[in-house]
């Protein structure tokens, strides 16, 4: 585990989006962002045209919402890497409103969603929308990708869709046994490209593969149509003139609240887990990840918004964060808002100038780059989450409601499905009882709920008094209810001369007697606080024997408690064998728990201890091998990454080497401390530059020599042979650490070797997330 270089202790955790300081560029927007708004800018614009078609819309509408969403949002948003614009997941919602209301109340209405979503942002409630089921929301965008591949298929074939899906289904074979060649050759040939483009090989194939496939497969279409003078309808931009702005929305007041709520809902969800995944593939990327912020999800809501009342303002498409946009964003390198800023800047300007060019696109194209989309929309990767999660009935209820009854409609749907399900496995508990060989086992399959207590009654009163019965608990939860009836069984049968065992799916808690007086209640492998309480002193027990009590309690709580839900863990290891990426070196003082302050797991470190973090010299007279040793393991055996020698505040190593008299005819103890005399002689030696912590002097000489103590150590460490070997091939790194037992705190030495450096809360936060254990 490398540790990471740390900057300043005075520097903001979280630097401004852009080139870091002492790197501007002479252009106001980096090269990076430049190319990557291109990028961007090309797939857009055939998908904005083409949502727009999907919808009903005037197909200005979808350059009016790709230029707001991305100037807007971009400016406005929390998410800087997040391109928004006209999504396909709001196709059926704008369509249907078209459909019922028309198109100025359609743009009123987003006006109002955005006005929501300022509200909701406001509230600060960004993060409750991350609690739906994904099952749901995989579900609606896969209804909603259903209903536009379906309806497209109609212009692909050189027809008109209806508003409802089993319309379009139903009208399919008349369409089919109508078909138009030159509309369904265009859309054939746009589809080839779109899907074959990507695949190209070879080194001219990654050279054309940066040319986005949409643009390609479209601009593809339109030149061959216009070569071969095809009589097809095309896109159809009337003068900006005639563009419609938003009017007052008309209508029954329930249906457009309906209506409002939807496209907020829609909107909101889609671009806050949007934002979400942008970041993923922002801390996935390789390359300067600090520059990138993580994404504000309420920030991102009040964008959101701004850039709906905006578009809707000015006659356009809702707006969403994009994942198809986001993710060439990102892909391309991206350091800044500016490339989302600077793609809407770009649709602006094709959108005055390039309007001839646009006219010449086949309709029959555009529909089958969405159709490709809305296909696209049913991931068989979310499917096969959702059935490894058991959550199909969730998906499909939630993906069948968007086509027979409304995406609103259906996320209510959804959720209720997804409620019945979690309600239903709660009580759905099997309980069996089965005698063999005089033991009576009762078996508990599922989760043991008040719901499951009348079942359980019965069966446990199957068992005869004075019987052996064994309780096989398999199941993740047992409420109060349950606990309570098993426990008033188990001690009325024990009392009736019976014994009982309860045991797990992995491992048992013997309670064949009464239970012991205390029990470490501390949860494993987690913060801890007042562990002491756990094993409370008694007046009986002698003085000597109170060591050997508490470890005898400690070994059976970890045999009770913590090693059925840990098991795995050591298994695997064990399996594997070890692979430390880090030594570390600390001293064996009784207050320093490496796991504790590192938030390490078994297998991560490869640790020794010893009075004082001490690293003998190689070939020093009294030395001691098994320092040197335990190097040359971890570095030419187990290929650690790094080295760490790890001080500690009130070590009473150094507090010794301060006070004592200079060895003579020495204890084991003495000789052993002759290795620090080289950091007391650092400390006195003005010619060295003395550590201190970031922010203040060393609290006091016990302090300066533990802090100079580590540097020293760092000294001798580097004349081990095989510690010098890796560094020259950089296959290795040394770290100082100093650890404040009273402040809780961990210092880091810095680059410069003089100053240790407070490690922030928030620079841990962004380190890649540890395995679960």
């Amino acid at each position: 585990m490398s540790a990471p270089a740390l900057p300043h202790p005075h520097q903001h955790p979280h630097p401004p989006h852009g080139p870091p300081p002492g790197r501007r560029n002479r252009l106001p927007v980096a090269g990076a962002d430049l190319s990557a708004s291109v990028a961007v800018f090309l797939i857009a614009l055939p998908l904005s045209l083409g949502i727009a078609l999907a919808t009903g819309a005037p197909l200005q509408a979808g350059l009016v919402a790709a230029a707001v969403g991305g100037i807007v949002a971009g400016r406005l948003g929390g998410c800087p890497l997040q391109v928004s614009g006209p999504a396909a997941g709001l196709t059926v919602v704008t369509a249907d409103l078209i459909h019922r209301y028309g198109w100025r109340t359609t743009c009123g209405i987003t006006v109002l969603a955005g006005l929501a979503q300022l509200g909701l942002g406001r509230l600060r409630v960004a993060r409750g929308a991350l609690a739906v089921s994904p099952a749901v929301v995989h579900g609606m965008l896969a209804g909603i990708g259903i209903t536009i591949a379906v309806a497209q298929l109609h212009i692909v074939l050189g027809g008109s869709p209806d508003s409802s899906v089993l319309a379009n289904l139903r009208a399919l074979p008349a369409q089919l046994a109508d078909l138009h060649p030159a509309a369904v050759s265009m859309s054939a040939l746009t589809l080839v490209l779109l899907l074959s483009w990507p695949r190209l090989p070879g080194r001219a194939g990654r050279l054309l593969r940066r040319v986005p496939a949409a643009l390609v497969a479209v601009a593809g279409a339109t030149a061959t149509a216009a070569l071969t003078g095809l009589a097809l309808p095309r896109v159809d931009l009337p003068s900006w003139h005639s563009h419609a702005l938003a009017g007052l929305p008309e209508g029954p007041a329930l249906g457009l609240a309906a209506a409002v709520l939807t496209t907020t809902l829609v909107c909101s969800v889609q671009s806050l887990l949007g934002a979400v995944a942008v970041d993923k593939l922002v801390a996935a990327r390789p390359g300067p990840v600090a520059r990138v912020g993580r994404a504000d999800l309420d920030r991102e809501l009040l964008g959101q918004g701004a850039a709906n009342i905006v578009s809707g303002a000015l006659g356009g498409l809702p707006v969403a964060g994009v994942a198809v946009r986001s993710t060439a964003n990102v892909n391309s390198g991206a350091l800044s808002r500016n490339s989302t800023m600077l793609h809407g800047v770009l649709v602006v300007v094709a959108a005055l100038l390039m309007v001839p060019i646009l006219r010449e696109i086949p309709l029959a194209s555009l529909a089958a780059l969405v159709m490709a989309v809305g296909i696209q929309m049913v991931s068989l990767h979310h499917i096969r989450t959702v059935t490894r999660h058991r959550e199909v009935p969730v998906y499909a209820a939630t993906a069948l409601g968007v086509a027979l009854l409304g995406v609103l409609q259906s996320v209510l749907l959804g959720v209720a499905v997804a409620v019945a399900l979690a309600l239903h496995r709660l009580a759905r508990t099997r309980i069996t009882h089965e005698e063999k060989g005089g033991v009576h086992h009762v078996r508990v399959r599922g989760q043991l709920t008040f719901l499951a207590v009348p079942r359980l009654s019965r069966a446990l009163h199957l068992v005869p008094q004075g019987a052996h019965a064994v309780v096989e608990l398999d199941g993740s939860f047992m409420d109060h209810a349950a606990y309570e009836s098993l426990q008033d069984w188990r001690g009325a049968h024990i009392a009736r001369g019976g014994t009982a065992e309860l045991s797990g799916r992995r491992g048992g808690i013997r309670t064949a007697g009464p239970p012991p007086p205390a029990r470490c209640r501390c949860r494993p492998w987690t913060p801890w606080r007042d562990h002491r309480s756990c094993f409370p002193e008694t007046a009986a027990a002698p003085a000597d024997r109170k060591a050997g009590r508490e470890l005898a309690h400690g070994i059976g709580s970890f045999h009770g408690s913590t090693a059925s839900p840990v098991r795995a863990e050591p298994t695997r290891l064990a399996r594997e064998g070890q692979r430390p990426t880090q030594l570390f070196l600390t001293c064996a003082d009784s207050r320093l728990s490496p796991s504790l302050i590192t938030s390490s797991a078994p297998g991560d470190l490869f640790v020794v201890r010893n009075v004082g973090n001490l690293v003998p010299p190689p070939g020093e007279e009294h030395g001691d091998d098994s320092v040197a040793a335990a190097v040359e393991y971890a570095v030419d055996v187990l290929k650690v990454r790094s080295v760490t020698v790890c001080g500690h505040s009130g070590c009473g190593a150094v507090q010794a080497l301060l006070t004592a008299e200079p060895p003579g005819a020495a204890t084991p103890l003495r000789r052993w401390l002759r290795h620090g005399l080289p950091s007391l002689e650092r400390m006195a030696d003005d010619r060295h530059t003395r550590p201190r912590p970031a922010g203040r002097g060393p609290a006091d000489a016990v302090e300066e020599l533990c802090l100079t103590n580590v540097v020293q150590q760092l000294e001798h460490l580097r004349a081990h042979v095989p510690v010098a070997r890796a560094l020259a091939a950089g296959a290795l790194e040394l770290r100082g650490m100093y650890f404040h037992a009273g402040e809780a705190k961990t210092y880091l030495l810095g680059r410069t070797g003089k100053v240790f450096e407070d490690v922030r809360e928030e620079e841990g936060a962004a380190e890649e997330p540890r395995r679960p254990v």
